[in-house]
């Protein structure tokens, strides 16, 4: 069984374009695609079971079937999650190509070392984005930018639904009466009332 194995994890992503190669690679080895498993819409960090990729292909793997896809990085973001997929497509004797990498990934070392090197450098990636992220609002923090959500519908005093019982609900605080009574007399839940009291009292 020949699979070919399509995600794109946005909307301006098209498969097609991952299905053109796909297609490219099977041809030229003389193989045809026998089913194609597409996760259309998401991400690459989110668990091979909660994909089709779970639910369709892999239960389904069987010894010297073929996976074809794009690149390793269509099976997964994460260096743990590649492992543990390619640990298992190995396990049941079957063997991932992938067209941008020009990968061959079956029951050998190579396929180790390569999924392992693959994952570590993704790894880096992603940790050198969330740091330069992390320097970046802090620089601008530092400038004076105020970050976070503009003043709107959701962070506007006004429109919150306390907003018209704020001197009744700081009254009864001033008196002592508990959060869990005040809740009560407001008619909203506890969390409500605190999330008002600390941003707007």
């Amino acid at each position: 069984m020949v699979y070919g194995y399509l995600r794109v994890s946005s909307d301006k992503q098209d498969y097609n374009n991952q299905k053109v190669g796909v297609d490219d690679l099977a041809r030229r080895n003389g193989w045809t695609i026998d089913k194609y498993i597409l996760d259309d819409g998401v991400s690459g960090t989110v668990a091979a079971k909660k994909r089709n990729l779970g639910k369709q292909l892999l239960p389904n793997l069987k010894e010297g079937d073929i996976i074809i896809c794009s690149e390793l990085s269509r099976l997964g973001r994460k260096l743990l999650m590649v492992m543990t997929l390619l640990q298992y497509i190995m396990e049941k004797k079957a063997t991932v190509y992938t067209v941008k990498d020009n990968f061959v990934l079956g029951d050998n070392i190579q396929a180790v070392v390569l999924a392992f090197a693959f994952g570590l450098a993704a790894q880096i990636e992603r940790d050198m984005i969330s740091q330069r992220t992390k320097e970046a609002l802090a620089r601008k923090k530092a400038e004076g930018v105020v970050l976070g959500r503009p003043v709107g519908r959701r962070t506007d005093p006004k429109k919150h639904k306390l907003y018209n019982k704020r001197e009744l609900v700081q009254g009864l605080l001033n008196e002592g009466v508990s959060k869990r009574k005040i809740a009560k007399i407001v008619k909203v839940d506890r969390n409500t009332l605190d999330r008002f009291i600390k941003r707007f009292l």
